[in-house]
């Protein structure tokens, strides 16, 4: 990898002013799962790396004062699944945790890092931008490999896939994400942290080069049932095809409230809101969640090669579905 700089700082307000107003100046290291990838790969070469790993403002769970969940942006994904109390209140998070099998990436892979990690697509991974543009400045996606890319909200444009495992869990749970700069904390939704890029320039998360994502807020839980379900090709570590999470709230027997989100189908967690209406007001039964799922991939626009993921987001969904009924 390229020669770079390197930055240790001890609290959070020196983190942010080491970190510098473009992504090529410096780069935030909490794991360094993907990071250093990247930059081993030559794909991504900062001035600076930053650590972030050991700053306590970034670290614990508990409970908030109006009784949801807040887990720090360091957290790491071992620290997050061995919380009882969490996996009892919120499963969908725990569910999606526990698809990460390998160990390496459980002890040293962090919440936040899991949410900010760039695509998996190979196309970027190679070295042609995040939008995979030919010479021509057309994508090469459509007409080449796209066995894993999107099937939902690519504005045939943006073919890659939201990588995060916790995203469509979180988009579900309706949670809350902090993010800190110099000048002070915002707040925005998980659902809106996650972005379409319109450039190769851009990220795929609302955040700026001079940010640190600092912590999650999850709602309380009480009264709602979810799930996530997952469809791999393998056991072992590796990236999901499809994912489901949901989560419901239930009067008389009926759902009363509903939340979707479909994973590695589309450049964010995919919130299908289709899918949200088709299944409120009804009693989770195998014809209902059958019409959930149609209305979620209703606007399916697969590639040549992922025609496949159609199916599998639509029997993932299902099945999140029944196991959130419980």
């Amino acid at each position: 990898m390229q020669a770079f700089t390197y930055a240790n700082p001890k609290t959070l307000k020196e983190a942010l002013a080491s970190l510098a107003g473009s992504w090529d100046e410096a780069a935030v290291l909490a794991g360094g799962t993907d990071l250093l990838s990247l930059m081993k790969q030559d794909v991504y070469a900062p001035k600076k790396v930053v650590n972030i790993k050991g700053l306590k403002e970034l670290k614990g769970m508990e409970r908030t004062g109006d009784g949801g969940f807040r887990i720090g942006a360091a957290v790491t994904i071992d620290e997050l699944m061995k919380n009882r109390l969490l996996g009892e209140e919120f499963p969908a998070l725990r569910a999606a945790a526990q698809g990460i099998t390998s160990p390496q990436m459980r002890n040293m892979g962090t919440v936040g890092g899991d949410l900010c990690q760039r695509p998996r697509c190979w196309y970027y991974r190679n070295g042609f931008g995040l939008l995979a543009t030919g010479t021509d400045g057309k994508s090469l996606v459509p007409s080449g490999e796209n066995e894993f890319h999107a099937i939902l909200g690519h504005g045939n444009k943006a073919f890659f896939v939201s990588a995060s495992s916790f995203g469509p869990a979180l988009v579900a749970y309706g949670a809350k994400l902090k993010i800190a700069s110099a000048s002070g904390v915002r707040e925005v939704n998980a659902e809106d942290f996650f972005r379409v890029p319109a450039s190769a320039t851009e990220r795929e998360v609302d955040l700026k080069p001079n940010e640190i994502l600092t912590e999650i807020v999850l709602p309380v839980s009480r009264g709602s049932q979810s799930a996530t379900y997952e469809v791999r090709q393998k056991e072992a570590f590796d990236w999901p095809l499809v994912t489901a999470s949901v989560m419901v709230k239930l009067s008389g027997g009926n759902v009363s409230e509903a939340r979707i989100a479909l994973g590695h189908v589309a450049p964010t967690p995919w919130r299908s809101k289709e899918a949200e209406q088709a299944i409120t007001g009804k009693a989770i039964t195998e014809a209902s969640v059958e019409s959930a799922a149609t209305a979620a991939v209703a606007a399916a626009s697969p590639l040549s090669q992922n025609a496949y993921k159609v199916q599998l987001a639509k029997v993932a969904l299902k099945r999140a579905l029944l196991a959130a009924k419980g």
